[in-house]
């Protein structure tokens, strides 16, 4: 898994359309992972950092 330093830069370009919106929801999605590992580290004190996500 590649680390923020290590992207490559992101060009992000809004089509517009009359279709019904998707896809939206994406850029969401990243930051998940360390939310859930700092949720779990406030309540076991156990710090995990390798997904996947095990005790």
């Amino acid at each position: 898994m590649m680390r923020m330093n290590e992207m490559p830069e992101i060009e992000v370009h809004m089509v517009p359309g009359s279709g019904k919106m998707g896809g939206a929801g994406e850029p969401r999605v990243p930051p998940v992972a360390p939310a859930l590992a700092n949720a779990i580290f406030a309540a076991t004190g156990k710090r995990l950092r390798d997904l996947p996500l095990r005790l």
